[in-house]
């Protein structure tokens, strides 16, 4: 889908156009007024919303093979991690006060437990193999008598690398330990079934699956509980309070009800499209994949040019709209956590680009894509010393950059 005037879309990780279809649902709904809160369920507009609501919350349910009455809906996998970690521990935290989780998980996951670690929680940060995927060996150790909760995101926010949950989801059931997941990722480009997955709580985002900003949801297994984080009114089983915003939640719905429709050949689509990608970029000489294609869900790319710099980069491929890192990141000046957590060198980390596809991506963005990058590496690459130094067979890792001055 090509847009006038505007560069080809391949940040999908960060954010998912609104679907077409959700948008005709959402118009509709306000063309009818869009009247009514859920919670008033004494005359026909309070039904009407609670319908909307309820039937959202079995779209949901049927995408990830669980129960409406088990989805929570929040502001986003922001708060749904927040509130699945926090509220979980803390409820649980007579269990034990040991959690595990990785260091290449999302902000919303690790700063969430910095914040517990200053609260007394013990935390065990497992570390990736280079490929970005966790041992399964290493979890299984990392697992104490007091350890209440496991935190391992599906697939990764910057690199696409897929985790083994449900052989995770396994060890968890057999040690009575809780297990969360991150699903913002993988809903829409993976199957989900929380029963045979082994998760007790999982985070899914509205616009991460072609729906619209502003919503998430959390799924909450039967008969886990959790302390609110937000008090006041007892809305949702008590977990959290506050009105719902009936839109946002008709757009959520739609999307997952059209991601299970088409999640099977938008993975073919995805695959096939990834693949053409990356043969284009491999055809250049010295770039890195950071994971392996095997390993990485559909639509993922994550490289490094070796000789250029990545903001560089991305600022001169003005036809092309990629990222460097997560978007909840991007103002940041240092590398990539996740990728210095793969083993990657501080230049190296620094350096890397993030090419998300999704549903909208056709074929022929993909051959103007690498025609772009491709131009772009071959004229930084001329204008770069650090290219020359490399040609050249030097070890720019301990390379004396003064006399570059």
């Amino acid at each position: 889908m090509f847009y006038e005037n505007k560069p080809i879309y391949l940040d999908y990780a960060a954010e998912t156009p609104l679907d077409p279809r959700v948008a005709a649902v959402l118009s509709a709904y306000l063309q009818e007024g869009a009247l009514g809160n859920p919670h008033s369920v004494q005359h026909v507009y309070g039904w009407k919303a609670k319908a909307i609501v309820d039937k959202a919350a079995g779209q949901i349910a049927e995408l990830i093979h669980a129960q409406p009455p088990e989805i929570l809906w929040t502001s986003g996998a922001t708060e749904s991690n927040n509130l699945a970690i926090k509220g979980s521990v803390d409820f649980y935290q007579d269990k034990g006060r040991h959690i595990i989780t990785s260091a290449t998980e999302h902000k919303a996951v690790l700063d969430v437990c910095a914040y517990l670690q200053k609260q007394g929680y013990e935390i065990t940060y497992l570390k990736p193999q280079s490929n970005g995927v966790i041992a399964i060996d290493e979890l299984r150790q990392a697992i104490r008598q007091d350890t209440i909760l496991v935190s391992i995101m599906h697939v990764n926010n910057e690199t696409g690398v897929m985790q083994d949950i449900r052989t995770i989801g396994k060890i968890t059931r057999q040690k009575g330990i809780l297990f969360h997941v991150d699903a913002a990722q993988s809903a829409s480009r993976l199957p989900i079934n929380v029963n045979e997955m082994g998760i007790d709580l999982l985070s899914l985002s509205s616009h991460k699956v072609y729906g619209p900003a502003g919503i998430g949801a959390l799924y909450v297994r039967q008969g886990v509980q959790l302390t609110p984080l937000i008090q006041g009114g007892g809305h949702q089983s008590g977990f959290r309070s506050g009105s719902l915003p009936v839109l946002l939640i008709l757009g959520m719905g739609k999307a997952c009800e059209l991601m299970k429709a088409d999640l099977s050949a938008d993975r073919e689509v995805l695959q096939n499209l990834t693949k053409r990608l990356w043969a284009g970029i491999q055809s250049l000489e010295s770039v890195r994949l950071n994971g392996e294609l095997s390993f990485l869900a559909p639509g993922y790319l994550n490289a490094t040019f070796e000789g250029i710099d990545g903001d560089a980069f991305i600022t001169a491929l003005t036809n092309v709209a990629v990222s460097s890192k997560a978007a909840c990141t991007s103002a940041a000046v240092t590398p990539s956590h996740v990728l210095i957590a793969m083993g990657l060198r501080e230049q190296a980390a620094q350096n890397a680009v993030r090419f998300s596809l999704g549903r909208m991506t056709t074929t022929e963005e993909i051959d103007e894509a690498v025609k772009q990058i491709t131009y772009v590496v071959i004229r930084l690459r001329a204008l770069s010393p650090v290219w020359e130094l490399l040609k050249e067979g030097k070890n720019i890792t301990h390379y004396p950059w003064q006399v570059l001055r």
